[in-house]
């Protein structure tokens, strides 16, 4: 028979495992911090959410759809220097608030799933986020306590009250990106010369793959190739108010033409075929089916490697510590529904399962892999979307001979293989993705870069990924 708990009342632990669980009708998260007696964490690392489910002693258990996740608690795995473990509600939707629904209910049980202590949590108003009970140590000994203490500053700012790095906004590139130079000064009404308003290598990394960049900002026209040939016959002059016809100037409206301003369709890689002679060699934006010979691969392997550059100092050749994490989020049309990386290496389907992590880099081939079974993929998946992001926040300009490629996971033949020349200045990169056409797979080169340590910072930016037309 369970103890009920009212706010600030304890209760001794006698056993060493324990699971602390939640009940309530909201969608929520279950979350873990595992602070000194200073009330911080140490690093990072004792903080236990769904994007790093294990910590030192605790880790976070999925549930059945529908059921926010438990915590799992050995206690003598819990570091000497971790005084209090701290159990965080968050509500999914952070524009509502606990006192929209009926009162949670905190729930602490033996790893037998017999029931220790239930803290029904009341007093909640307007917050959505709630510190609902802490595990602590007492003269040797562990504790329960009921908190109930509602958090109104916001899910990154409990976090950073306890000591976690949080990232609000990408980090700035290390390298400034140098402004165009001003156009030169024309007669009213006529635009200057035409001149790309990026270079390649600084494309606009909001744009959705197969879109087209914003139109370009005043004083630059739009960017020419195909679909703005040259004016010629055909073409007679304007009247008052056009600009006129001529070498660099853009053709006028009509007769097929884009309006100036308008994007101009481009054509994509044409798509090829895997062959069973030697591996495809991809481009940016190829793609490639999954057939072998007309028939449809079943288990394959994504392999990512990478080499970490090394620099010449006072005291010889030396190796930045550059520590890569590959993973892959699997969405259902655009929302993201699961991911296998370092802090959880099976998808809960099993159908993703990740290698193990690589920190340095360092040795010959793929640095990290992951197996894939396309027969397990759940129907409702449309696309696996690969990346790499910089744990510690090294950009890509300190990697170098960064790739992925495909292998059959039967003969561990190499089917295609795509190459990143030369570096950019981000954290993250979208190396590759697996999406559904009908009842096949395609594979399709990305190479995208964008500023993310981890995947949960990741998650957000993939969109643009996701369109598969």
């Amino acid at each position: 028979m369970s103890a009920t708990l009212a706010k600030g009342q304890n209760g001794p632990l006698a056993m060493n495992d324990v699971v602390i669980s939640i009940q309530l009708t909201a969608p929520a998260d279950l979350s873990a911090l595992l602070v000194t007696e200073r009330g911080k964490v140490r690093t990072d690392a004792d903080f236990v959410f769904f994007n790093q489910p294990t910590g030192p002693g605790v880790n976070l258990q999925p549930a059945p759809a529908g059921q926010p996740a438990s915590l799992a608690v050995s206690l003598n795995a819990v570091p000497a220097e971790i005084d209090q473990i701290r159990a965080v509600i968050t509500l999914d939707d952070a524009n509502s608030n606990f006192g929209s629904f009926p009162a949670p209910t905190a729930i602490v049980s033996d790893s037998a799933g017999n029931r220790l202590y239930e803290y029904h949590i009341d007093g909640l108003n307007s917050e959505s986020i709630v510190i609902a009970l802490e595990l602590y140590r007492r003269q040797g000994a562990w504790k329960v306590r009921a908190v109930g203490q509602g958090y109104a500053g916001g899910f990154a700012a409990l976090v950073t009250d306890h000591g976690v790095s949080v990232d609000d906004s990408p980090a700035q590139a290390s390298q400034p990106v140098q402004a165009p130079p001003p156009p030169p000064q024309q007669p009213p009404n006529y635009p200057p010369p035409t001149t790309p308003a990026y270079p390649p290598q600084q494309t606009p990394q909001y744009a959705p793959p197969g879109a087209y960049p914003p139109p370009p900002g005043p004083g630059h026209p739009p960017q020419g190739g195909p679909g703005y040939p040259p004016p010629g016959p055909g073409h007679p002059p304007q009247g008052p108010g056009y600009p006129p016809q001529g070498p660099g100037y853009p053709p006028p409206p009509g007769a097929g033409y884009p309006p100036p301003g308008q994007p101009v369709p481009q054509q994509p890689p044409a798509e090829v075929s895997l062959s069973k002679d030697r591996p495809v060699s991809l481009v940016k934006g190829q793609r490639v089916t999954l057939r072998k010979e007309g028939n449809a691969l079943t288990f394959v392997k994504m392999g990512l490697g990478w080499d970490p550059v090394r620099s010449r100092g006072m005291f010889g050749n030396r190796t930045v510590d550059i520590d890569l994490d590959a993973a892959v989020i699997l969405f259902a049309d655009m929302n993201p529904v699961d991911v296998a990386y370092y802090g959880q290496l099976i998808s809960k389907d099993g159908s993703i399962r990740h290698q193990g992590d690589n920190l340095t880099g360092e040795g010959e081939g793929d640095d990290e892999v992951i197996l894939v079974d396309l027969t397990r993929i759940p129907a409702h998946v449309t696309t696996l979307v690969f990346i790499v992001t910089s744990y510690k926040g090294h950009t890509f300009e300190q990697v170098q001979n960064a790739f992925c490629r495909l292998v059959d996971g039967v003969n561990n033949g190499e089917l295609a293989r795509y190459t990143m020349a030369g570096g950019m200045p981000f954290t993250g990169m979208a190396m590759a993705k697996l999406f559904r056409v009908g009842n096949d797979w395609k594979l399709q080169a990305l190479g995208e870069g964008f500023q993310a340590k981890h995947p949960g910072e990741a998650v957000p930016q993939l969109g643009r990924f996701l369109v598969n037309g």
